[in-house]
């Protein structure tokens, strides 16, 4: 029994047993111990490129015990080939009973179609003959990482659902290239043809079906047609006669990029024809396959695919933390948490060529210690560098814009999001178009309405946005004084370093990412903190009195950008400046000049409006507010921060009270209705109605389940908490009732009014118990107060 057939065998039998075949690296290992003179563990990881510890303990094991499996008894390196040897024996004497032998010929392959023809007479995969290959210079995938999922349902949809056109698309070093070798390797023996061909020096497509017209006619087929329609209509007409594999490899090289890309998808000058090969391959009715691979999507996928229709593409996602370490184990040994790993491998997000760079590095310079590498912060170097440059290359202007917000913003954002921060704006179909485009460059990732980018994108595409601010910054005030388009396309322009209404945690972040390392880096350059604010100084200037259009973000850039340095702007003059995104919450602003500014979403030290009604939580950590604006605002009353604001009234709201487990605020408004709110969530709970003029004070009982109100139309309600319903009406007063409040035992109500009164009502009955004597009620008190 020769190795070969041994290999074969034994890939039958595990296939049989698991429904997995062999992988390259479990082949390698049977190969190296296969001669009697076996190879030590030690010597098949040199040879092979791996770590011995990982072969010895974790895929050797593995093997041995797949082995053991499929054979029926146990094996090891020493003894499995005369245990295979015996069962090969015992298979060639089934032959002799007309019994089926274990061969790869004789089970069906994982997602295999039923059909024994290919419609004209001939066995799927066979032919005339033999199968015929053309790898051309395929790379070897012998050591091949994870990716089951995907072969799976990319052999489900060739071989089971008969797709015409798939595509493979996703960043640069996710394995697309990997992915289509071993999937044509896997499904060589049901195509008579397999062809492999990469676009990567984007060869004409008239040459490329040169090659495949005479591959396929075994080099017979030397008279041609002359244009290339009628080449496709040869193609079309020999893939009808016998099943093919074609994989086409790195087709975004024909496609459009950069300046002279609108969107994703589009073809360069003069590769038009191969959009026209796509199309009829998917629109017309064969039993062969072409695969391409992309980092975009070209438009005739987008346009033919549909779950129904014989053509699909695949997104490729990163590896697993499990998959991602086998890539690891292969250069060395590493010392990580399980956290650590996790959160290696995520920042990359399992990107395979990222993290065989990755793992190089950290195994040369960190000696393995994936925590150290971790504690450097240092995410883009060298060839992941190198990397992703290729992908922004592609971008064209729009999409640049939207990267950059993306990065800007930290987190998920949603359309409505992008379309308020961008500047100038753009209609919405350009930036739905852009979005589009965007996800189909494998560049953003989209979670329902939300966009977001991966973390090294993020990274990358922040190292860019500052290095590009810090150029702008430096050339500004000539190009704002030129006539060219210089300072139209400034960043510095057209983006906010930092969004100022945004949460406090990433507004952190875009401080400490975005404007620090870009005022660090402009000190350097201008030699100094005082030069630098001499520049943005004379950079404001220049810009005072200028159409916002002009300006955009840039007043508040160099706002935030004065702050960051910790430059006291008392006396600055920022009178006809467009000030957007400034974030001055904190900073004095003594003898500030803002005359004839626009200040939208800037954010000041909070200042409130008039105040009508205070009140403190029963536990006393908390203070409700009611304004002129008809707001609630909830503080904590230890340090003075807004917790909440309630919003619901249209009118002043003149009173609020909590209730007394302090889980409940009620307030009363001059637009005539009562609200009652969660104090967790300041959602509004109810609403009660009833009051027909402005509603002055509001009271809870004792056991919080009663609520008075005094009004102007001289009543007092008691209302139901529960179920919001007037309870009685208690009427009595002649003026408006300016005050209501419960006795401590609950059995009294007392309410005040302007016709000099003081009522007291039996809670009970509603029955007015007492009038006191005439008492002048004073005017209420309003003040503004404010809060740093």
């Amino acid at each position: 029994m020769n190795f070969e057939d041994a290999l074969e065998f034994a890939n039958a039998l595990v296939f049989a047993k698991s429904g997995n075949h062999l992988t390259d690296l479990q082949q390698a290992l049977i190969e190296a111990s296969w001669s009697w003179k076996r190879q030590s563990y030690d010597t098949i990881a040199e040879t092979y490129g791996y770590s011995p510890t990982y072969l010895k303990h974790d895929v050797g094991p593995k093997l041995w015990k797949l082995l053991s499996e499929a054979l029926g008894e146990k094996v090891s390196k020493k003894n499995f080939r005369s245990a295979l040897e015996r069962r090969w024996r015992s298979e060639q004497e089934t032959i002799s009973s007309n019994q089926q032998p274990t061969t790869l010929e004789s089970i069906t392959p994982v997602g295999d179609s039923t059909e024994e023809t290919d419609g004209i007479g001939l066995r799927p995969g066979y032919g005339n003959g033999k199968p015929r290959h053309d790898w051309s210079e395929a790379v070897d995938v012998r050591f091949f990482y994870g990716r089951q999922s995907e072969l799976a349902q990319l052999q489900q949809w060739i071989l089971s659902e008969h797709c015409r056109l798939v595509a493979l698309l996703g960043m640069g070093g996710m394995g697309k290239t990997s992915l289509s070798i071993k999937l044509a390797q896997q499904l060589q023996h049901q195509f008579e043809f397999v062809i492999w061909r990469s676009l990567r020096n984007a060869p004409d497509l008239s040459e490329i079906l040169i090659q495949l017209l005479r591959f396929l006619s075994n080099q017979q087929d030397i008279d041609l047609p002359d244009t290339t329609d009628d080449k496709i209509s040869r193609l079309l007409n020999d893939i009808r006669s016998h099943r093919c594999l074609l994989v086409l490899d790195n087709m975004e090289t024909i496609l459009q990029g950069g300046a002279q890309s609108n969107a994703a998808g589009h073809y360069q000058a003069g590769y038009e024809e191969y959009g026209q090969l796509l199309r009829r391959w998917g629109e017309n009715s064969h039993q062969s396959c072409l695969v391409l691979t992309s980092r975009e999507k070209p438009q005739e996928i987008g346009l033919l695919e549909a779950e129904v229709l014989p053509v699909r593409s695949l997104q490729l996602s990163g590896l697993k933390t499990a998959e991602g370490q086998e890539i690891f184990n292969i250069i060395g040994s590493f010392q990580g948490e399980e956290r650590e790993w996790k959160q290696l491998i995520n920042r990359y997000s399992g990107n395979p060529l990222a993290l065989k760079i990755l793992a190089t590095t950290i195994q040369k310079l960190f000696a393995g210690n994936i925590s150290e590498f971790l504690n450097q912060d240092a995410i883009i170097f060298g060839n992941i560098k190198n990397l992703l440059e290729q992908h922004f290359a592609r971008l064209s202007a729009p999409e640049r814009t939207v990267i950059f917000w993306l990065a800007i913003n930290r987190e998920e954002a949603s359309f409505a999001d992008l379309r308020d921060d961008i500047f100038p704006p753009v209609p919405p179909q350009q930036l739905i178009d852009t979005l589009e485009s965007l996800e189909q460059r494998s560049l953003v990732e989209r979670k329902a309405s939300l966009f977001s980018l991966q973390p090294v994108v993020m990274e990358y595409v922040t190292e860019r946005l500052v290095e590009q601010i810090c150029e702008d910054v430096i050339v500004s005030i000539t190009a704002i004084n030129n006539t060219n388009n210089n300072w139209e396309n400034s960043l510095f322009r057209t983006h906010a370093l930092l969004k100022a209404q945004t949460k406090d945690y990433l507004r952190n972040t875009q401080i400490r990412l975005i404007i620090k390392p870009i005022v660090e880096r402009l000190q350097i350059a201008l030699t100094g903190k005082g030069n630098l604010e001499t520049h943005l100084n004379q950079i404001l200037d220049t810009l005072r009195g200028k159409p916002a259009l002009a300006i955009g973000y840039a007043g508040g850039n160099i706002i935030n950008l004065l702050c960051q340095q910790q430059i006291c702007l008392k006396g600055y003059d920022f009178s006809r400046v467009t000030i957007w995104q400034a974030y001055l919450q904190g900073v004095d602003l003594q003898d500030v000049n803002f005359a004839h500014s626009d200040l939208s979403k800037s954010v000041f030290t909070k200042t409130l409006g008039v105040v009508f009604g205070v009140a403190f939580s029963p536990d006393g950590k908390l203070l409700a507010t009611g304004d002129v604006e008809g707001q609630l605002r909830l503080w904590q009353v230890e340090n003075g921060k807004p917790i909440l604001i309630c919003k619901g009234h249209t009118g002043w709201v003149w009173s609020v009270v909590f209730s007394p487990d302090g889980n409940t605020l009620a307030s009363c408004s001059s637009d005539k209705t009562i609200k009652l709110w969660n104090v967790s969530t300041g959602q509004c709970i109810k609403t009660l109605e009833g009051h027909t003029s402005s509603i002055w004070s509001v009271a809870f009982s004792r056991d919080g389940k009663t609520l008075a109100s005094g009004s102007d139309e001289s009543t007092v309600r008691l209302w139901d908490v529960n179920t919001g319903e007037c309870r009685q009406v208690c009427q009595g007063h002649t003026g408006q009732v300016l005050s209501v409040a419960f006795s401590a035992d609950g059995k009294t109500l007392a309410s005040a009014s302007d016709d000099q009164t003081v009522r007291l009502w039996n809670f009970s009955t509603g029955e007015c118990r007492q009038i006191s004597p005439r008492l002048k009620i004073l005017n209420i008190w309003v003040c503004t107060c404010t809060t740093d």
